[in-house]
């Protein structure tokens, strides 16, 4: 019996693996002189799947574990730094693409991603960038994190560099801010970006009477300069066609508005591809018309290439001359409509609390070209346009003073309207401005702001826009801002001041003198007749007495008659109706 329960061990200790098998040895002590012991042997397989299979599935929750908190901690990294930190490369790039792009609005600036996304690690990082959305996450606040903040911080940078250099700093802002061909980019701000040559409208708006309003409100002026400038930059960019209205530059009293036409070698090329079309030559081949339209406007001397092309043949130039001009106008309007700005008649500091102050402007417009870029060193740069073209929008609106007028325009802005706007305009005179050899013919649209309610038309900015996109030539004769501020011109007076300008620049003198105050004459009627203005009711039919010594109606007179009638009458008086020997048609301007 001992043996087989010996054998019985040997085989259960071959048929399973040690670790199945428990061997429990007892001693039995002694028995009538006999030694004994005890042998158990216990089977654990069992007990030893059972806990392997426990074993794997803990170890499989495990690493289910692991993986999901990766994805969750990954997640997290793509949402908290790395795709903010894409959302602000991108940023910085889109402005080195074209600096004049407006800031990312909020929906640009909310991207999420989802935690499960089953594109890959390469893909979430892509679609962090580019995503607007969460899959319906809601969107955290700007300053939740301090990501968020970095991103907000580098918005407001490149949107400030944007509205304080504006189109012509845009190319130093792009160079500095892209990337090299190596990927990289520049370490060192490089201030010194050749500029670029470019076509577009220049306009110059000054606030009259600076000096008193700089004495009288001191540190408030700021104040002041800020209001009339809400309103001028508005109706610019309102008015502009596409983005091209652009306010430069404000130099405290002025304002340099720009309607750029576009990059000089870039519009003659347009318009050599346009006349390729439009008058096919038969006889070229294909690539001398590609080599002549890719080196149109590539000329070695400046002349030549500004000189190369007239504005007035671009398609869609009168459109866009117009809306310039209009720009200015509604700035007029704007000007004695806003609340803000008429406000400060009311200061006692300006008008003395009896309504004697108003704030006035005068404007000029130039066309032409101009090189394009940044003036100055790396310790101040200033983004800005040079040109003769500059300097005569300039005297235009300077000159607009001496004549009492509202605004002057060249001739070569007068060539690009419309001719519903050029049949609105008046040829005032022909003159040399100061340091300037070149005669100009001058003209003006008669606009008043005395005797005119301009809040009768107010509107609000959505209508004021869908207005200006809804422009057509029309507007010059249905557009009421534009109707009432020329109330006081009437047919008579245009023909009659015609006829005096003309007898002007012919020499004749005394025939000039006699139609041109006649044409005043015709003016002042006019506003009496329309009875618009209290001062005028005051004092009635005086106003017609053109030999009255009454001081106040003198004064009326000069205010309410025309200023280009009594200036070109005070020059030729004081050369006793007599030209000069040198007289071709055309007076000096002796002051800016």
């Amino acid at each position: 019996k001992a043996e087989n329960i010996i054998r019985s061990l040997t085989e259960i200790n071959s048929d399973l693996r040690r670790e199945a098998i428990i061997h429990v040895l007892m001693d039995g002590g002694k028995d009538q002189d006999r030694l004994y012991n005890t042998t158990v042997v216990f089977d654990v397989t069992a007990t030893i799947r059972r806990v392997a299979f426990n074993s794997l599935l803990l170890q499989l929750s495990l690493l289910l574990l692991i993986l999901f908190s990766l994805g969750f901690l990954r997640s997290d990294a793509i949402r908290l730094v790395i795709a903010p930190l894409r959302r602000m490369l991108k940023i910085v790039l889109r402005y080195a693409e074209n600096p004049l792009v407006g800031a990312p609005n909020r929906s640009e600036r909310s991207d999420r991603m989802s935690a499960n996304d089953a594109d890959g690690f390469s893909d979430a990082l892509e679609d962090a960038a580019e995503s607007d959305t969460n899959n319906g996450e809601s969107s955290y606040e700007t300053g939740s994190y301090e990501t968020e903040q970095l991103i907000t911080a580098v918005t407001k940078i490149t949107d400030l560099l944007r509205k304080c250099w504006g189109v012509a700093g845009a190319g130093i802002i792009s160079s500095n801010l892209a990337r090299n061909m190596g990927g990289k980019n520049t370490v060192v701000f490089n201030p010194t970006v050749p500029g670029k040559s470019v076509y577009a409208l220049f306009g110059f708006a000054c606030i009259n009477d600076f000096s008193h309003l700089l004495r009288s409100l001191d540190k408030d002026v700021m104040l002041l300069i800020n209001d009339v400038a809400q309103v001028v930059h508005n109706e610019v960019y309102r008015w502009g066609y596409g983005d091209s209205g652009q306010c430069n530059k404000n130099l405290g009293q002025a304002f340099l508005m720009v309607y750029r036409i576009g990059d000089v070698q870039e519009v003659q090329q347009k318009k050599a591809m346009a006349d390729y079309v439009i008058f096919p030559d038969g006889n070229k081949d294909e690539e001398e018309k590609a080599a002549k339209i890719a080196n149109a406007g590539k000329h070695s001397h400046i002349d030549d290439e500004m000189n190369s092309i007239q504005l007035a043949s671009l398609p869609g130039i009168g459109a866009f001359a117009d809306r310039a001009l209009l720009g200015l106008l509604k700035s007029f309007a704007g000007i004695n409509r806003e609340t803000s700005v008429k406000n400060w008649e009311n200061d006692y500091r300006l008008g003395a609390m009896v309504g004697a102050f108003s704030v006035e402007m005068s404007f000029g417009m130039d066309a032409g070209w101009a090189v394009e870029g940044a003036v100055g060193s790396e310790y101040k740069i200033d983004a800005t346009y040079l040109s003769t073209h500059v300097n005569m929008a300039s005297r235009m609106m300077c000159a607009a003073r001496q004549y009492r007028l509202t605004i002057l325009v060249t001739q070569a802005v007068e060539e690009l309207l419309s001719r519903q706007a050029r049949e609105v305009l008046r040829y005032v005179d022909r003159v040399y401005v100061k340091g300037s050899t070149e005669a100009q013919r001058i003209y003006t649209y008669d606009a008043r702001y005395k005797g005119v309610d301009f809040f009768l038309y107010i509107r609000s900015d959505a209508d004021a826009d869908k207005e200006a996109k809804k422009y057509s030539p029309a507007i010059w004769t249905e557009d009421f801002d534009l109707i009432e501020m020329r109330s006081h011109i009437t047919p008579e007076f245009v023909n009659t001041f015609s006829k005096g300008r003309t007898e002007y620049l012919n020499g004749n003198f005394s025939e000039a003198v006699k139609l041109l105050k006649a044409a005043n004459e015709i003016m002042i009627q006019t506003i009496v007749d329309g009875g618009k203005m209290e001062s005028v009711n005051s004092v009635g039919d005086m106003l017609l007495d053109s030999t009255s010594n009454d001081e106040e109606v003198i004064c009326l007179r000069n205010e309410l008659g025309d200023g280009p009638c009594q200036t070109l009458v005070a020059y030729m008086e004081k050369e006793k109706c007599m030209k000069p020997d040198d007289w071709d048609g055309v007076r000096q301007l002796t002051s800016k």
